[in-house]
């Protein structure tokens, strides 16, 4: 396997990405659009979600697809970022077909920025990035500090929003998109040594190689004011149940990259689309998911790897702290 051209989710054929950020408030919304509807899966791993139209991607529900996937901070308030998005679609005349209207399907998940270091936000400020994501789709996708990774933390650093991709064999497409905001650790003891090391890719996060693990526990952040939140793709065509096995492989990718994943505290979550371009040879049904899982572990360590320095953070940046 190798990378996309972009090394990014939009490497998946019919994917666009649009981001905003309040650079102010700390915050922001990352939105992954589809040119038609996507089918769509989704696995929830951590103990406090934040969540919008999750119960429709079941394989048993009725809605065949889905128009855009959304993530985005601001704990609860950020959900209505879906808000702006379904505007935009629907402006585009694009949606689930009922009753003579066009409705929009957009599910979305949320992580908790609140204790950034941002100031005030304004009543409709989610729906308004939301919007504003949705009209800044396009190819180029902008890592660290951007979208619903503004705001982001991890374990003594900032954390942000990683892209990765790869190419399968026979040409299918695999890519993530994450908002890192773990309670855990992203990087190793003390040092600057990525947890998702041993599956870099050219030097992405600064080729420093695998550390040796530390013999004590892992830092964590306190309280409640975590959740990695993601969104992985393909071209490759899946059913729903495809998509929900794919969302579900994907979860490893977060245990390889974060130390803990998957807490109590953590909301984590992964969607999983496919945008039907191309048949699945049967010898990659496997691969199919641990490439998935392998580009969340990349694009999560480059999320952290590119954070970017502001005032008022709460903590530093990788770059900060160890060059």
């Amino acid at each position: 396997m190798r990378p996309g051209p972009q090394n990014a989710i939009t490497d998946v054929p019919g994917l666009t990405v649009g981001q905003a950020s309040d650079r102010a408030a700390k915050t922001g919304v990352s939105v992954v659009v589809g040119d038609r509807p996507m089918v769509a899966g989704v696995h929830v791993m951590g103990g406090a979600p934040g969540t919008r139209e999750t119960d429709l991607l079941s394989p048993d529900a009725t809605v065949p697809g889905v128009d855009a996937l959304v993530l985005s901070g601001g704990s609860a308030f950020g959900l209505s970022a879906a808000e702006g998005v379904v505007a935009g679609l629907r402006a585009a005349g694009r949606g689930f077909e009922a009753a003579g209207h066009r409705v929009p399907i957009v599910p979305a998940a949320i992580l908790f920025d609140l204790a950034a270091g941002g100031g005030a936000r304004a009543d409709g400020l989610y729906r308004r990035l939301g919007r504003q994501a949705f009209d800044a789709r396009g190819l180029d996708v902008a890592l660290g500090s951007e979208g619903a990774g503004t705001g982001a933390t991890v374990a003594g650093l900032k954390g942000g929003i990683g892209t990765a991709s790869a190419v399968l064999p026979s040409g299918t497409t695999v890519g993530a998109l994450v908002a890192v905001n773990a309670l855990g650790q992203v990087t190793v003891g003390d040092g600057p040594h990525f947890w998702a090391a041993p599956f870099e890719e050219a030097g992405e996060f600064g080729g420093l190689g695998p550390a040796t693990a530390p013999a004590g526990p892992p830092r964590t952040k306190l309280g409640p004011m975590n959740t990695t939140i993601a969104v992985v793709a393909t071209d490759a065509r899946l059913d729903k149940a495809g998509a929900t096995r794919l969302a579900i492989m994907s979860h490893d990718g977060m245990a390889r990259a974060i130390v803990p994943a998957h807490t109590p505290l953590d909301g984590d979550l992964v969607f999983a689309a496919s945008t039907a371009e191309r048949d699945l040879p049967e010898a990659e049904r496997l691969l199919l998911g641990h490439a998935a899982a392998t580009c969340l572990a990349r694009a999560i360590a480059r999320g952290v790897f590119n954070a970017s320095t502001a005032e008022g953070d709460a903590l530093p940046t990788w770059a900060e702290t160890f060059t």
